[in-house]
Formats: structure tokens, sequence, C-alpha cells
């Protein structure tokens, strides 16, 4: 039952690390110790990222423009515009920054593994969905913070310590990873599940400090019940809108039953591997926690209505 209530074991341990942070936040003199943990422990999950995103099928993948450029176009700007139009139509309801999450969420890049393991099993085209995650990602790292920039306005302003940061604990650190994946790729590829482990780690540690920032900034003595429902009817309609529009957009660009399902999957997924380690560079702490509560809802329901749809699309293939 619990398995089909969470079918991704990732969904529980988010949870968990939302609700160990609300009861056992990080407090004083631990808050530096707590943040350089979780910085290093995102500068491991980049290098990680870069080790095992296959740069050659990224380039061979490449070739397929019509459904990579859906992708992108879906991704950064129909999603971004969404994400926009969330975030004003909140905005007299819920907290500034709250509802500057909505755009934050809108603005990331897609996920990596869950898209992919998706678009498997749904029957899509599982080549191009590697592809699709790993271009997303790696155009992600610079276009997410430069749209967030562009469409907040003064609520998104990057200063030039934010963009070292950026440079410094994302991007390096996954060229870095690049550059050695020929040596280090090998062992990753044989030991999936350890890799797996350490990067969720990775994403739960700094989910944990940013949201403990906000709790004791008194996170939940600002939302009332009235706004968290708001919170999840919003991120509701978003998937409607995400997944019903990535499928439709498909349609619209005439791709093959194979490649409409990448496109399903890689254009309305939203990263919290990407999202938790870019608000915590972009924002301070107590802030970080607030903008990252959309995509932290998004995230975990995603995973869970497409370990539904996915064997609902494949059943379907094979009629």
């Amino acid at each position: 039952m619990f398995s089909r209530i969470f079918p991704d074991r990732f969904v529980p341990l988010l949870l968990a690390t939302i609700l160990l942070a609300s009861l056992l936040p990080v407090r004083g003199a631990a808050v530096p110790v707590a943040q350089g943990v979780s910085t290093a422990a995102i500068v491991f999950l980049f290098f990680l990222n870069g080790v095992r995103l296959p740069r050659d099928e990224v380039l061979h993948g490449i070739r397929n423009w019509k459904l990579q450029g859906g992708a992108l176009a879906f991704c950064f700007g129909i999603m971004a515009m969404f994400g926009l139009t969330a975030q004003a139509a909140t905005a007299s309801f819920l907290p500034a920054t709250l509802a500057l999450g909505f755009l934050f969420l809108g603005i990331l890049p897609s996920t990596v593994q869950s898209a992919t393991a998706a678009s498997s099993m749904a029957g899509g085209n599982v080549a191009a969905s590697v592809v699709a995650a790993a271009l997303l990602n790696l155009i992600g790292v610079v276009a997410s913070p430069l749209l967030f920039a562009g469409l907040a306005g003064s609520a998104g302003e990057i200063h030039g310590e934010a963009v070292l940061r950026i440079v410094a604990i994302l991007l390096l650190p996954f060229i870095v990873g690049q550059l050695v994946q020929r040596w280090l790729r090998p062992w990753v590829l044989a030991h999936k599940g350890l890799a797996t482990v350490m990067d969720r780690t990775a994403i739960a540690i700094a989910v944990y400090v940013a949201f403990s920032a906000a709790v004791v900034a008194g996170i939940w003595s600002l939302l009332d019940a009235r706004e968290i429902a708001i919170v999840f009817g919003v991120v509701g309609v978003l998937l409607a809108l995400a997944f019903s529009g990535a499928w439709g957009f498909g349609a619209l660009l005439k791709l093959a039953r194979p490649d409409r399902i990448t496109l399903l999957f890689s254009g309305a997924q939203k990263s919290i591997a990407v999202g938790a380690p870019l608000a915590a560079t972009l924002f301070p702490p107590a802030v970080a926690g607030m903008v990252l509560v959309p995509i932290l809802v998004y995230h975990m329901a995603q995973l869970i209505l497409s370990a539904w749809l996915a064997p609902v699309l494949g059943r379907a293939n094979q009629v």
C-alpha cells in the first residue's frame, strides 16, 4: 500500500526531510557548519551529474532538433510563463517570497533520472529522453538564473556575488565532472544504486538546511491553512497545465508517439536537484526555504503522477 501511495522512494525522503527540519531545525552556532555541509553536498551533486551525463549521447541526440527544440521551448518558455502567471495570480494572497516560488518553479530544468525512467516505462524514446534531460540540465545551470532575473524584476536581481557562487558551486563542479567522465563514469554506471543514494542525500541536505532556516524564521507561523491550501491548489493547476500542455505541444509539433512521450515527461517535470542548490545560491537561507515550497510540492506530486501515468501510456502502446 505504501508503494502505491508513494511509487518513487524519493517522495517519502523529501517528506521526512521537511518534517525533520520542522521539528529539529538547525539553530545558532550549528548554522554555519550546516551551510558548509550543504554547500559541499551541492558541489558533489553537480560533480556527480557532470560525471554521469553522457556527453557523446548528447552530441548525437542534438540531431533530433524538433524534439530537443520542443523540449527546450516548453521547459524554459511555456513553463516559465505558467510560473510567471501563477506568481501574478497569487501575489495578493500569499507572502511575496512564496508567490515568487511559482516563478522559480517555472524556470527550472527537467529531472534526469525520473523523466528518463517514466519515459522508458511509457514506451517513449529512451535515448532521446537521456539527451533531453542532459541538454535541459546543461542549459538550465546558466539559463534558469538568467530567466529568473529577467522575469522576476527587482525581486530577481542577481548580484556579482551570486554569479560567482553559481559558477563556483554549480558550474565548475559540473565541468570538472565532464572532464573526468572518461575515468569515473564506468564506476558510476556500475554502481547506479550507490550514485542515486548519494545524489538524493545531497538534495535532502540542501533542502533540510534551507527549510530549517525558513522554520527558524517562522514559516509555519507566517502560513495559515488557507495559504497552504492555495499552494496545493495552484500546484495542482500547474501540474494539469504542464502535463496536458506538453502532450498537446507534442501533437502540435507532429512528433511520433515515442518522441511525444519523451517530450511529455521531459517538458512537464521540474528538478529539485537543480532547484534546491540554485535557491541556496541565489537567496538567503530563510528566503530560500520559502521560495522552495512550491517546487517541493510540485516535485513530489509529479513523481507520483508520473509513476501512475507511465504504465497507462505503456499499456496503450501495446493495444
